[in-house]
C-alpha cells in the first residue's frame, strides 16, 4: 500500500490540494458569497420567516459556487482518473443537474418559499455543497473495474 501511494504521489498530492480548495470554499463562505440562508438555515428556521433576500444576488452567488465546486471536482476527477472522457461526461451532468437544481430552488423560493422550508434547505444543499462528486468518484471506480 505504501508501495503504492509513493509511486502515485503527484496524484496524492494534487487530490489533496484540490479536496483542500474546496474545504476553502466552505471555510470562507460568508467572505465570498451572498447568501442569506447560511444564518437563516443555522438557526430555529422551522418557526421563523424566510430572510429578506435580493433574488438576482442570490442567483448569481449560487450559480457561482456551483461552478466553482464544479470546475475543482472536475479537476479533481481528471486527476484520478485521467480519463477526459469522465470528464467530458461529468461536465454534461454537471451542466444538466446544476440547471435543474437551480432553476427548481428558484421556483420553490418565488411561489412556495414559507411553506416548502426543507424543500429548499435541500435544494440549496446540492447547489452550495460538492456532493456529486461524493457520488461520482465511486460511480466511476466502479465502472472502471468492471471493464477490466
Amino acid at each position: 500500500m505504501l508501495q503504492l501511494l509513493l509511486k502515485n504521489r503527484s496524484t496524492v498530492l494534487w487530490s489533496l490540494f484540490l479536496i483542500g480548495l474546496l474545504v476553502g470554499i466552505r471555510l470562507f463562505e460568508d467572505q465570498l458569497f451572498y447568501d442569506p440562508f447560511l444564518a437563516y438555515f443555522k438557526s430555529e428556521y422551522t418557526h421563523a420567516k424566510l430572510p429578506q433576500f435580493n433574488l438576482f444576488k442570490l442567483f448569481f452567488s449560487l450559480g457561482m459556487r456551483f461552478y466553482l465546486n464544479t470546475v475543482v471536482s472536475l479537476f479533481l476527477l481528471y486527476v484520478i482518473f485521467k480519463d477526459t472522457k469522465i470528464v467530458k461526461f461529468s461536465i454534461l451532468l454537471y451542466m444538466i443537474l446544476g440547471s435543474v437544481l437551480l432553476i427548481s430552488f428558484l421556483f420553490v423560493l418565488t411561489f412556495f418559499g414559507e411553506d416548502h422550508k426543507m424543500t429548499l434547505f435541500y435544494l440549496r444543499r446540492f447547489l452550495i455543497q460538492p456532493i456529486f462528486i461524493l457520488l461520482f468518484i465511486p460511480a466511476f471506480y466502479y465502472q472502471k473495474q468492471v471493464k477490466k
